[in-house]
C-alpha cells in the first residue's frame, strides 16, 4: 500500500511539477485483476482502484493498518465507474450498475468485488476513513439518487451533481461521496472554488476522452498551482487547498470527503476576483 504523507501549504508552494504530482496525484489506479491502494496521512484516507476481470478480488488487509481485517476500525464508500458488477459483503451480494455506490460499514469483514463481464469489467473506486461507530452496509442506486443541475452554459460549467453517500440519505461516520458530470460544451467544475478546513477531499476524474485532459487547480487561493490530470487519475486535496478544474472537453468525476464535518455547504469561498 502506497503511503503519502501530509505537507503544509507553505511547503507545497515550493514544489516543482514532479514533486507536486508525486504528493497529490494518484495514477495507475485501475490495473486488471488487482487492487491498487494508497494511504494518505490527511484524515487517514485510503483510496483504492479495484478492477476485477475473470475472478473476484478480495479487499486485502495490510500490516500497516494493524487490524485483523480492513474494516475492523474503518468504513468505506465505493462507486462503480465501469461496467456492471457485484460487491459481496459478509455473504450479502449487491448488484452494482454503472455509477451505483455501496457503503461498507465498520466491521464488515469479507468483502469481494467482481465483474459481470470480463469484456466490460466493473471499475470500483473506494474511499475509506476511520470509523467510530458501525453503520449498516447498503447499496445506493444512482438512478434513484438526489441530482441537482448546477452552473450554466454561459459560464461553461453546466453540470449534474449527484449525491450518493451523504447524511441526508443515511448515517455514516465520515465518508461522503457523489458524482459530478459536465454537460457537453461545459468544462469548468467547482467555480468559483472554495476550501473547507473541516475535511479533506479526493477527486477521481473519469470519462476524460483520449487526447484530452483536465487542468486541476489547487493550492491556497492566493498561491495557486495546477495539475494536468488524465483519465482515471485522482487528486488528493488538502483542507487548505482549493479544488477546481477545467477540461479540454467535458468529463466526470467522483468526489469524496472525510473529516470532522459532513455538512455539504460548510465551505470557505474563494471568489474569482481574489485568486492569484
Amino acid at each position: 500500500m502506497k503511503q503519502i504523507f501530509t505537507h503544509s501549504a507553505a511547503e507545497t508552494a515550493g514544489f516543482d511539477t514532479a514533486k507536486l504530482r508525486a504528493e497529490h496525484l494518484l495514477s495507475g489506479l485501475f490495473q486488471p485483476g488487482s487492487v491498487q491502494l494508497a494511504w494518505w496521512e490527511t484524515d487517514r484516507t485510503i483510496a483504492a482502484g479495484i478492477l476485477p476481470v475473470d475472478t473476484a478480488l478480495e479487499l486485502p488487509n495490510h500490516p500497516e493498518l494493524r487490524a485483523d481485517f480492513f474494516l475492523e476500525r474503518r468504513e468505506a464508500g465505493v462507486v462503480n465507474i465501469g461496467g456492471p458488477g457485484t460487491i459481496t459483503a459478509d455473504g450479502v451480494v449487491y448488484r452494482v450498475a454503472p455509477l451505483d455506490a455501496v457503503y461498507l460499514g465498520r466491521g464488515a469483514r469479507d468483502i469481494r468485488f467482481a465483474s459481470d463481464s470480463a469484456s466490460a469489467p466493473a471499475k470500483f473506486w473506494l474511499l475509506s476513513y476511520p470509523a467510530h461507530a458501525a453503520h449498516p452496509s447498503r447499496h445506493v442506486v444512482f438512478a434513484d439518487s438526489e441530482t441537482a443541475v448546477l452552473g450554466a452554459t454561459a459560464t461553461a460549467n453546466q453540470r449534474l451533481l449527484t449525491k450518493l453517500i451523504h447524511p441526508g440519505a443515511f448515517p455514516t461516520c465520515q465518508v461522503v461521496m457523489g458524482v459530478t458530470r459536465l454537460e457537453s460544451g461545459s468544462v469548468w467544475n467547482t467555480m468559483p472554488p472554495h476550501t473547507h478546513l473541516r475535511r479533506s477531499e479526493v477527486y477521481l476524474y473519469f470519462n476524460v476522452q483520449p487526447g484530452q485532459a483536465v487542468m486541476h487547480f489547487m493550492g491556497q487561493p492566493q498561491e495557486t498551482r495546477h495539475l494536468v490530470v488524465r483519465n482515471e487519475e485522482a487528486v488528493l486535496s488538502a483542507p487548505w487547498s482549493i479544488h477546481s478544474g477545467a477540461g479540454t472537453s467535458n468529463y466526470a468525476f467522483v468526489w469524496g470527503m472525510g473529516g470532522e464535518n459532513q455538512a455539504f455547504a460548510d465551505m470557505d469561498p474563494a471568489p474569482v476576483a481574489d485568486l492569484r
